[in-house]
């Protein structure tokens, strides 16, 4: 099966150290954000903290990032994120991760690996199979 990609953004759309949700299933909410870390490097995660199943992570739109631009953090549950791997270092899910999802860059535009999303769920299945 040949692997299918969704564009979501321009690179310098998201600032080096800032967040951006997407909606790439059409649902009219963020169902994952990305975190640019550096120049050419992301990472992308489900807009879900795992301490409560489905809980949004963000206290309004893009705004993924802990105040001091160190880590993620859930808003609901006041939990902060390693950006590089989404491990849980303070609050209730403590030593739980974050479910990463594929992006990559080609030139500079991001994508979203749309195998990665696809499987996983009923509520996604008109928008993988479309």
């Amino acid at each position: 099966m040949a692997l299918r990609w969704q564009r979501l953004a321009r690179l310098d759309e998201i600032p080096v150290g800032e967040s951006k949700g997407f909606d790439p299933h059409g649902e009219g909410r963020d169902s994952l954000f990305v975190v640019r870390t550096g120049e050419a490097t992301v990472v992308a995660y489900r807009n879900a903290c795992p301490h409560v199943s489905g809980a949004r992570m963000a206290w309004k739109k893009d705004r993924f990032m802990s105040g001091d631009g160190r880590h993620i953090a859930c808003f609901g549950h006041g939990a902060l994120f390693r950006p590089e791997d989404g491990l849980c270092v303070s609050g209730p899910c403590q030593g739980q991760h974050l479910t990463a999802v594929e992006v990559a860059i080609r030139g500079e535009e991001l994508y979203l690996r749309l195998d990665d999303v696809c499987h996983e769920g009923a509520m996604q299945r008109e928008f993988c199979n479309g």
